[in-house]
């Protein structure tokens, strides 16, 4: 036996393991391997926590723009994203796969948070959403959840849209990339079963889109998912810029531009004329599911009781630009005469000198009023395109009571304060007005009830009322309770306007009752128009002369068959029945100016 001598570098000696030694010397402590049921439970977790990201965006991206109450059969399409994920694991090699793999992510994060908000527009106003001109209702909309729901709630609402758009931005490519990743030994492994993989799925989709296979009506099995919506959305991108030129071309071509004053409006010298706009106004309160609750018949006992005192009334329908709200559309559309249904076209139209009607009223020798009670900061255009003289919001109506939902003052109280302090005795200049009546705008709860006129004062009556109201989250606990609610709603809007008009008794009143839009689809249901009741009151029989040539039915309720007109329309027609081009012999119908739209009936 002979005695360790010093270990040189390089050389086994006594403690280490390595060729040679005998028995094992001191092991280096590894990682404990979990047993089987272990690394089986946590690799499966980490899999479901890289694939639901991704399920969720495919399921996203192959739904229909309005996906409710359709069935699920959209969910069997076959979509383009995953093939060319495929085909970017077989082409690429690392490093570059990975990083193409974000970029793909990113892409499909992004194609999803539009297509989330085309689901959401296309539900709420029939329409996709507009990457050029729809991020500006932001704002609005949060505005609208504050004073529809409270300050807590639309809170909420806004920080869950951000965690959503993180987690889409930032989570997407992430789960992109590590499933890149988990297949990438799988394909390195068996490349030939990849290839062969890729091949049978492009077969399948390009036959099924050629021979356009559909899993249910209107749904196509081959989907091209993010593909084809980034490009839609490109493209109405590049037509919304065109689209400038165009609409500045149609707000310059105005065939009552130049017209004198003395011949503007002279039908109605001297009248009080007032348009009215009830919100949320639709055809489905006129000939839809909502009838049974009220709306129907209370337009029914309107017409009598306006023919009672002397008034004659007539209904017509008008193709509203908007759908489910952005009233203000509907509001530029009718009083300029051109078609307003975007936000970029009305912030176009608003520096333009476009003639409104009430600009043309003004000129013609009219006072001219605004009372929008939703609004609680300054309006600058009211006064720099619309002109008008006076502007009531409900800063300074003097309304003390509580609010009703979205709206800050009731109808009631908004018309009894305008009758108040703008149709007081003659002699007086006569007033053109616009009243946008809200009590009727979503969420429809809590509402208020009809007091007695006299007993207004400044509005704390309604606290009583508002004490007993249905809450929000009882009216929205079902649909139909929703649809009764709304039905309400605008017969209590129309109610005020009615005993507004038998209070007055004026033979020189005229008003132009008419809606805004339709509601949202949770009381409208999917398909329907854009449709909007309009109807004309007068008692003086020679204003009604005026628009005989109208076709308009009588009452204020107008069958499905009634004349309709694109909104548009109606302020050529106006000035062309009571300008002086008008003046014609009783029962003649006023023919339009050259130029001016012309307004199909059907």
């Amino acid at each position: 036996m002979t005695s360790a001598g010093p270990v040189e570098p390089g050389t086994v000696g006594p403690g280490t393991v390595g060729p040679g030694t005998v028995g094992p010397g001191p092991v280096e402590p590894g990682p404990v391997e979990p047993g089987p049921g272990g690394g089986r439970l946590r690799r499966g977790l980490a899999l479901a926590v890289t694939l639901l990201p991704l399920l969720t965006v495919w399921v996203v991206l192959v739904a229909p723009d309005d996906p409710a109450g359709q069935p699920l059969t959209w969910l069997l399409r076959l979509p383009l994203d995953p093939i060319l994920v495929l085909l970017v694991l077989l082409v690429l090699r690392d490093p570059w796969r990975r990083r193409v793999a974000l970029v793909v992510g990113a892409l499909l994060g992004v194609a999803t948070l539009v297509k989330l908000l085309d689901i959401g527009f296309t539900s709420a106003l029939r329409r996709p959403f507009d990457p050029v001109a729809d991020w500006t209702y932001l704002r609005s909309a949060r505005d609208l959840l504050g004073d529809s729901v409270g300050p807590s709630w639309a809170t909420a609402a806004l920080v869950a849209t951000a965690v959503v758009v993180v987690l889409l931005l930032g989570v997407v490519p992430w789960s992109t990339r590590a499933l890149v990743r988990r297949l990438e030994p799988h394909v390195g492994r068996h490349p030939r079963g990849w290839v062969r993989a890729l091949v049978v799925l492009v077969v399948m989709w390009l036959v099924a889109a050629a021979t356009q296979v559909q899993v249910g009506p209107g749904t196509a099995l081959a989907s091209t998912s993010s593909v084809g919506l980034l490009g839609d959305h490109v493209t109405r991108a590049r037509a919304a810029l065109r689209d400038r030129a165009t609409f500045a071309a149609a707000v310059a071509a105005d065939p009552f531009a130049e017209t004198p004053a003395a011949d503007l409006l002279t039908g109605l010298r001297g009248k009080d004329v007032l348009f009215a706009f009830v919100e949320s106004y639709g055809e489905v309160a006129v000939t839809g599911r909502p009838e049974p609750a009220g709306v129907g018949p209370a337009l029914d006992r309107a017409t009598r009781e306006l023919g009672a005192a002397g008034y004659s009334t007539s209904s017509a329908w008008l193709d509203s630009p908007t759908f489910g709200g952005i009233s203000w559309l509907a509001h530029s559309t009718l009083q300029s005469g051109v078609w307003v249904d975007s936000q970029r076209r009305y912030d176009q139209l608003m520096t333009s000198d476009r003639l409104t009607l009430s600009r043309a009223f003004g000129r013609a020798g009219w006072r001219t009023v605004v009372d929008v009670p939703s609004n609680q900061q300054d309006w600058p255009q009211a006064r720099s395109f619309y002109h008008y003289d006076q502007v009531y919001d409900a800063r300074n109506v003097g309304y003390a009571g509580p609010r009703f939902g979205y709206a800050t003052v009731p109808d009631q109280y908004t018309l009894k304060v305008f009758a108040d302090r703008e149709l007081t005795a003659r002699p007086r200049a006569p007033v053109m007005a616009e009243l946008d009546l809200v009590s009727s705008h979503v969420p429809w709860a809590p509402l208020p009830r009809l007091v007695d006129w006299d007993s207004l004062g400044d509005g704390s009556v309604f606290g009583p009322i508002r004490d007993r109201a249905a809450t929000r989250a009882q009216v929205w606990r079902d649909p139909a309770s929703v649809r009764d609610a709304y039905a309400e709603s605008v017969t209590y809007s129309i109610d005020s306007l009615v005993q507004l008009v038998r209070r007055a008794g004026d033979p020189n009143l005229v008003v132009v009752l008419l809606g805004d839009h339709q509601p949202s689809t949770v009381v409208s249901g999917p398909g329907a128009s854009h449709r909007v009741p309009v109807t004309f009151v007068a008692r003086d029989a020679a204003v009604t002369r005026r628009i005989a040539g109208w076709g308009w039915q009588e009452g204020m309720r107008p069958a499905a068959d009634a004349p309709v007109w694109r909104m548009d329309a109606f302020r050529d027609r106006l000035l062309t029945a009571f300008g002086s081009q008008g003046d014609a012999p009783p029962g003649t119908p006023a023919a339009a100016p050259s130029g001016a739209p012309v307004a199909a009936a059907r």
